[in-house]
């Protein structure tokens, strides 16, 4: 696994939550591949809603997957934040430029973000100082056309690869599912505020009739109104791109807190 050739191409390293054999990862290793030295480390299988996780209690394992020509790729039994470590810490023996994650099936807009695999992984990769992007395309279904969601990847990737940034930004980029024709263009957003109204669905296994539970809901957007959202900017046609940092600190409590700090 340290057979690396080096490169004057820029490394890039690729991952997903929606597992090596998905279209959209397949699309995104499409759209910029020409741009440098790709590799592939991603799960096995579907690994959605697994946000940061990473795995302590059970062995991981990797192996080499035909892909296709000129793309080295590994697939594992680990989480997306896994796939990251694994390949900075196993299988490259240079620092990658550039991390990508996606394109995702489905949206990772709003408080969607916590629980995105596509995203952990990019998280993971900011943490190393490695810029990231995670790409999401606002559609769920398996065989959905990600031709858009690829063009905007690419323009997308072309642009934080020149900025050749060592602060390692991480940015999550929602695509609306539409034509090329009909997207507005690109905005630059913050989290919409938002939350899922969730419930446990009963049902029971035929064999024995023992209950068990499965989880459903739908969001609810907190702000429909606000212009400068990743949600709004999705609603009216807008590609959103949100820079996102892993400071989970709450500077307008801190300041607060800091005026009657003696009473603690």
């Amino acid at each position: 696994m340290e057979e690396v050739v080096k490169d004057s191409k820029p490394l890039i390293l690729i991952t997903n939550d929606d597992g090596i054999f998905a279209k959209g990862i397949k699309e995104l290793v499409k759209s910029v591949k020409d741009l440098g030295e790709v590799w592939i480390v991603a799960p096995d299988k579907a690994q959605s809603g697994k946000g940061h996780a990473v795995t302590l209690d059970t062995p991981l394992w990797y192996r080499p997957y035909k892909f296709e020509e000129d793309v080295r790729a590994f697939k594992g039994s680990g989480t997306p934040a896994d796939c990251i470590k694994f390949a900075l810490f196993r299988i490259l023996d240079r620092k990658p430029d550039l991390i990508l994650s996606g394109i995702n099936h489905g949206s990772n807009s709003s408080v969607n973000i916590l629980y995105s695999g596509t995203m952990g992984a990019a998280m993971e990769g900011s943490l190393h100082k490695i810029p990231s992007i995670g790409f999401s395309l606002l559609n769920f279904f398996p065989d959905s056309d990600f031709t858009t969601a690829g063009l905007y990847a690419r323009q997308i990737t072309q642009k934080v690869l020149k900025m050749q940034d060592s602060s390692g930004i991480c940015l999550n980029v929602n695509i609306p599912y539409n034509d090329p024709e009909n997207i507005k263009g690109i905005k630059l957003c913050r989290q919409s505020a938002g939350e899922w109204r969730e419930f446990f669905e009963e049902r029971f296994h035929p064999s024995n009739r023992r209950p068990y539970y499965w989880l459903t809901g739908s969001y609810y957007n907190q702000e429909p109104q606000a212009e400068d959202t990743d949600e709004w900017a999705l609603a009216n046609g807008y590609v959103s791109i949100q820079p996102v940092t892993c400071d989970c600190t709450d500077y307008k409590t801190m300041e607060k807190l800091q005026i009657g700090v003696e009473g603690f």
